[in-house]
């Protein structure tokens, strides 16, 4: 059985190179395929592996700034050959499900989410990113190419797995087929719970508008508490000049400092809509509560007033309200701890595995008996 995996583009280290990561453990043979990847994210967890880039990679424009070129990406994603391979395994949030197989290769997709900027806001796309004038004004009639092209490419797909229900439902939606749902993984083992907490409250992510980061810093303004946020990003300058001094930006820290931080937090604040949020399962692997949008997947994880509380409305005032709620209550950490745990790595990686083994034999089983042409 030979497997090749298919990533978007390895340019950040954030929750999807950590489910590629994860499949690269489990089949530590197979090739990697990417659109543009960057020395730094290869050398930090993909040293070991065989990487192959597409024509962008020779670009140093398209290297530093990919999302300057939406449109060369479907050409890009599809020049790669996979007549050698057996099993394909793309996780995606947009252009990796795209590539073209053979009849007789098995292309299971892992979906972050349906392509958020051909499918959603494609005008709150553009702020996110702080696109330059000329490509704000192009990327609308862009969009109705990289639709049409999503939708075809993605029929290609043989099997779909979804991230969570919230993508799972998306993807009906939007491609009208079923997906089974597996959620990424988490390294558990490298949270751990404290039993003494200090005053501040954290948050954790790339520093981008749909993550509400600005929201939080207007309520924390008013409350005066203490507030930690870690990550980089676009909006770091902009959310620092709206900060007052109780607002730390911590900016990047180590993988070893990141579970103290968790661990001593009185809360973790998780304002924005996700796909799945995997910041807020490692907060809950520390055992602290969150406080938390009721919106998107996290619905589906957060016991309100035993976990953490929502908020409904994406509000400074709602914010508030909820952290002064989370005060009066004493919460179990040892419990948050444990609703974590169903997402663990390892848990992960079988899940997987079986799943991948199961849909081959099927799929073996047909070209048998001359089911694939």
């Amino acid at each position: 059985m030979k497997i090749a995996l298919v990533h978007d583009y390895l340019v950040q280290y954030g929750g999807a190179e950590r489910v590629l990561e994860s499949f690269a453990e489990i089949f530590p043979q197979a090739h990697i395929y990417t659109i543009v990847s960057d020395k730094k994210i290869i050398k930090r967890s993909f040293s070991s592996k065989i990487i192959h880039t597409s024509f962008l990679q020779k670009n140093l424009l398209a290297r530093r700034w990919h999302r300057l070129f939406p449109l060369l990406m479907p050409l890009a994603i599809e020049q790669f050959d996979f007549s050698q391979y057996d099993i394909v395994l793309s996780d995606s949030s947009s252009y990796a499900k795209g590539i073209i197989t053979h009849p007789h290769t098995l292309h299971i997709s892992y979906v972050h989410t349906p392509m958020r900027y051909a499918w959603d806001d494609c005008q709150k796309y553009t702020q996110d990113f702080g696109f330059p004038r000329w490509i704000k004004n192009m990327i609308p009639f862009a969009m109705n190419y990289l639709r049409i092209w999503d939708r075809i490419s993605f029929s290609r797909v043989d099997k779909v797995i979804a991230n969570s229900n919230f993508v799972a439902k998306r993807i009906k939606k939007y491609y009208h087929r079923s997906a089974q749902v597996i959620h990424p993984p988490v390294n558990i083992e490298n949270f751990y719970v404290n039993s003494q907490q200090k005053s501040y409250y954290l948050m954790v992510g790339r520093l981008i508008a749909y993550k509400r980061h600005d929201i939080a810093i207007k309520a924390f303004n008013q409350l005066g508490l203490p507030l930690k946020i870690i990550g980089r990003g676009p909006e770091l300058k902009r959310l620092k000049k709206i900060a007052n001094s109780n607002i730390e930006f911590l900016e990047r820290v180590s993988d070893k400092e990141l579970p103290h931080y968790y661990a001593q937090c009185q809360a973790f604040i998780f304002p924005q809509e996700e796909d799945f949020g995997i910041v807020a399962i490692e907060a809950m692997a520390s055992g602290r509560p969150l406080i938390a949008f009721k919106g998107g997947d996290i619905v589906e994880h957060l016991e309100n007033n035993k976990t953490g509380i929502f908020f409904e409305k994406q509000t400074p005032e709602s914010i508030i309200k909820a952290v002064k709620k989370s005060q009066k209550i004493n919460f179990n950490s040892a419990y948050i701890h444990s609703q974590a745990l169903k997402f663990d790595k390892k848990i992960f990686q079988r899940k997987i595995k079986k799943y991948i083994e199961k849909e081959f034999e099927k799929h073996i089983d047909k070209k048998n008996k001359g089911v694939l042409n």
